[in-house]
């Protein structure tokens, strides 16, 4: 994730269709006419950098981050923690990892979501953290819940976090989604569905960790990230460059 060579091109054949007529409002975003491939440039690949010094003793707590302690956010505890490694196993260090997620009742903190969940006051939704030098990342955050989304007559999303993991530039961002293991909605999600690749989809799905549980207080959850190869996380944008 330091390497400073040019942004490589999106491996199309890996990425999901962005036309997709189950998933309705990708009919009217998918670009009707062909695309281009343009080079990257010195502002793409060099920066600007995040500075690591903003990243605040609460920032990857968000049961506690939005009140700054003074108030826990409600719902079930949990803890979502993995590695973010390379194509050869290798860990990644000092990469920025952002999430964001809705709240315990299926609601985002967004003047424009209109779902009927109340907001938590407590609860706002979004956190960062920076990988040690193990590659080694975690957040503390309620189980988000599932939500309606107006789609076909009655679709649902799962329960999920979206993750965005940033390289040496901004240029170098993937972004992806980690949903639990067992929920039955994940088979019935017209977005999960883009994915065509079972393995792929088998990859955002992040296992139950009693190991790393604490008894009367939290579950855990691990979703490692890997960013080439074959056993490549799957990213919404994928730009290979990582």
């Amino acid at each position: 994730m330091t390497d400073p060579s040019p942004l490589m091109p999106r491996r199309r054949d890996l990425h999901p269709a962005a036309h997709d007529p189950d998933y309705k409002t990708s009919v009217t975003r998918s670009p009707s006419l062909a695309l281009l491939s343009l080079e990257s440039t010195p502002s793409e690949e060099t920066g600007p950098r995040f500075g690591h010094s903003l990243i605040g003793p609460l920032d990857n707590n968000m049961i506690l981050n939005y009140t700054q302690g003074a108030a826990p956010a409600v719902g079930e505890r949990i803890r979502v923690h993995g590695r973010v490694l390379d194509e050869a196993g290798r860990p990644v260090p000092e990469t920025l990892i952002e999430v964001w997620q809705a709240n315990a009742g299926g609601r985002y903190r967004h003047v424009k979501d209109t779902y009927f969940a109340p907001l938590d006051p407590n609860f706002g939704g979004c956190g960062r953290t920076l990988t040690d030098e193990n590659g080694y990342y975690e957040f503390m955050t309620v189980r988000p819940g599932a939500y309606p989304w107006p789609n076909r007559a009655n679709d649902w999303r799962p329960m999920h976090i979206h993750f965005s993991v940033f390289g040496h530039a901004f240029g170098q961002r993937l972004i992806t989604q980690m949903y639990f293991e067992g929920d039955p909605l994940i088979a019935r999600c017209p977005i999960v569905h883009t994915i065509r690749d079972r393995g792929q989809i088998e990859s955002l799905v992040a296992p139950l960790d009693m190991q790393n549980s604490r008894a009367m207080d939290y579950l855990a959850y691990r979703f490692d990230i890997v960013l080439r190869g074959r056993r490549q996380t799957m990213f919404e944008n994928r730009p290979e460059g990582m």
